[in-house]
């Protein structure tokens, strides 16, 4: 099973290429796989390719959780 989180497109760069962070951590992907991606999109990626093309508000609840996930496991080291 996979578990994928949206990443928001920081920078869009040449040859359908981007730049998405998630968290903080910042990735390269390719936007080949999907139209009319714009800086301040929000998508989610699989093995380097963005996928799928989220609304910002399903994406900032994701993100949420996620956060939530990544205090819990803090709280417990």
């Amino acid at each position: 099973m996979c578990v994928a989180f949206p990443g928001k497109v920081v920078e869009i760069k040449e040859n359908n290429m981007a730049i998405v962070e998630i968290s903080g951590v910042r990735r390269e992907v390719n936007l080949g796989l999907l139209d009319n991606v714009n800086v301040g999109d929000y998508v989610i990626s699989h093995v380097g390719f963005a996928i799928h093309k989220v609304d910002k508000k399903e994406a900032e609840e994701s993100l949420k959780i996620l956060e939530e996930l990544l205090k819990e496991e803090n709280d417990l080291s």
